[in-house]
């Protein structure tokens, strides 16, 4: 599945503007590496992707519920130590000049956002 196709699968939204092929893989790839995280970090639970546009940009936001564990004491852990994950993310937005948030959500889950520029793509 292309990120073209992913941002498709979003019912009513229409058809997102052109970026170039570079961004919809990265898209692609942040949507990917934000739900093995979800796996990595949180296990078995419940992630909401989402994708939004405008002429300008694409935005890409993966929230998960985290863990029960997790969600009864109100934080996150990561066991295991630190990967390259949202290293990663952050160089793949920064490459067309976008931005990223990620971190916990009050509910012990975690939540990154992705923001593309299409306009220099």
């Amino acid at each position: 599945m292309t990120a073209q196709t992913l941002a498709r699968a979003r019912a009513g939204a229409g058809e997102p503007p052109d970026g170039s092929e570079g961004v919809q893989v990265s898209a692609y790839r942040i949507v990917q590496e934000a739900l093995t995280n979800t796996l990595k970090h949180a296990g078995r639970t419940r992630a909401l992707v989402r994708l939004s546009w405008s002429a300008e940009s694409l935005e890409v936001e993966v929230t998960d519920e985290g863990s029960l564990g997790h969600r009864e004491r109100g934080r996150r852990t990561f066991p295991g130590g630190g990967g390259h994950g949202l290293v990663g993310m952050r160089e793949r937005v920064a490459l067309y000049g976008g931005d990223l948030e990620a971190g916990t959500t009050p509910s012990g889950g975690f939540r990154v956002v992705a923001r593309l520029p299409l306009s220099s793509a």
